[in-house]
């Protein structure tokens, strides 16, 4: 490769994750009067080649993402499916997988997914829609085409992790089929559904393990119908589900954000392994109590003494929010604002925040015992997080630490981390799989050396 389709490369690379102003102003911090953003911006667009010295050319590249510290010796691959910004790829790229496909459909997420991964061009593949290599949204290709394709498009890997939305089933696909005489199962079943590419790629790719995440709420959706759909088609591609059957307050598939960091987030977590793999026995997510820290941060660790004046909530929605409380309380419901200070735990992050922040509202001093708009009351108006302290709040950075790259807008960045999950959760899940999933993948080596 020559000098010129070296740089030129480096330059898209980084394109795909930053805006010129952003490249152009990190090589000026390393490099003063360096190269400008129109500089840059005319190199994209093709109106002049690239002329990068070795220091500016090395400057830029810091912006990338580096190879894990096992890099190359990674012990398991695995596909990060409904990716977001990588949240569950943290934890098990921490334990030695590698990540050899990924598929995330919001091109902002994937923007930041990629500052902050390092994907090895000869094994890493991205994709956006799911569907493109489902073919689910396509009639006219036969399911056994559609499963060769799949297997031929997604490399092998040995987990599946996959954070897919939350959706109900519909009888009107398997009606349809049967009219038609057409298969039944799964693929009837789940047809419609983005479960359903999730379950197309296990059929297809036949992954020692999985991990699925999804709300809290998962299990009661649509009368609970929606999760006895997904946990009767793993049971039918093969897969044994830890803690299946397990029910109430007690279920440990139910793991809550505050036992790693000060936010209240409860999350669903779907474990399974291959029956005929048989390294399933005695695996129960109730073990992850076992992996809690004796000390997690407080909220009052997480946050930054001084923060910029545009997180301070204005007087006038401050007080739209003020009284929308006052008013809901008056009629006996909950709903309002989440006021927080340093010792407390806070509500769910949601993707909602960049709105009005009404839901972690970081107090500065208001005192309810004076009139709403005494002069101090007024000073010391609440503010919402930084996407800076979002980031710890979701484990993405510890305490006092700023190495998550952010390469979006406030706006976006708080839409990804209230969609993502709590780091320390998934890491702490990862640990307890990889014992099973070194086993898994030597058994499934073995078996495929003997069916040769």
């Amino acid at each position: 490769m020559s000098a010129r389709d070296e740089e030129l490369g480096l330059i898209r690379q980084l394109l795909e994750i930053y805006d010129q102003k952003a490249i152009a102003s990190h090589l000026n911090s390393r490099l003063p009067n360096s190269l400008c953003r129109e500089t840059i911006n005319r190199w994209a667009n093709g109106k002049a080649d690239p002329s990068l010295t070795y220091a500016e050319f090395r400057a830029l590249e810091e912006l990338l993402p580096k190879p894990p510290k096992n890099h190359p010796n990674y012990e398991f691959d695995f596909i990060d499916l409904f990716a977001g910004i990588g949240g569950i790829r943290r934890g098990f790229e921490a334990i030695g997988g590698r990540c050899v496909f990924t598929s995330e459909w919001n091109a902002p997420a994937v923007r930041t997914y990629k500052a902050n991964y390092y994907s090895d061009p000869a094994f890493h593949t991205f994709n956006d829609d799911i569907r493109k290599v489902t073919r689910s949204d396509r009639d006219d290709i036969p399911e056994e085409q559609a499963y060769r394709l799949i297997d031929d498009d997604i490399p092998d890997h040995d987990v599946l992790l996959a954070g897919f939305p939350c959706q109900p089933f519909s009888i009107a696909g398997v009606s349809k089929k049967n009219a038609l005489g057409r298969a039944h199962g799964f693929e009837c079943k789940t047809q419609g559904t983005l479960f359903f590419d999730v379950a197309r790629i296990i059929k297809a790719k036949r992954p020692a393990a999985f991990l699925l995440e999804n709300v809290k709420n998962l299990k009661s959706h649509d009368k609970g119908r929606t999760f006895k759909v997904i946990t009767e088609t793993l049971e039918e591609l093969g897969y044994w589900v830890a803690d299946v059957d397990a029910e109430g307050t007690d279920d440990p598939k139910i793991i809550d954000g505050q036992h790693f960091v000060p936010q209240h987030r409860e999350r669903i977590v779907l474990v399974g392994f291959r029956k005929d793999l048989g390294v399933h026995e005695g695996f129960s997510l109730r073990d992850i109590e076992k992996t809690f820290p004796a000390t997690k941060p407080r909220l009052s660790d997480i946050l930054d003494e001084k923060v910029e004046e545009k997180y301070i909530l204005t007087p006038k929605l401050w007080e739209y929010l003020f009284n929308y409380s006052l008013k809901h309380k008056a009629k006996g419901n909950g709903f309002g604002y989440g006021l927080v200070k340093g010792g407390d735990i806070t509500r769910t992050l949601s993707a909602r925040y960049y709105k009005d922040g009404s839901e972690i509202l970081v107090d500065r001093g208001f005192n309810p015992k004076k009139e709403f708009h005494h002069p101090s009351n007024i000073k010391n108006r609440p503010r919402r997080l930084t996407p800076r302290e979002c980031a710890r709040l979701m484990g993405y950075d510890g305490i006092g630490e700023s190495y998550f790259r952010i390469p979006v807008s406030d706006t976006q960045a708080y839409k990804q981390f209230g969609n993502s999950v709590v780091v320390p959760v998934f890491a702490a899940v990862a640990r307890l799989m990889k014992s099973r999933i070194i086993a898994a993948k030597a058994r499934a080596a073995q078996t495929s050396r003997i069916a040769a």
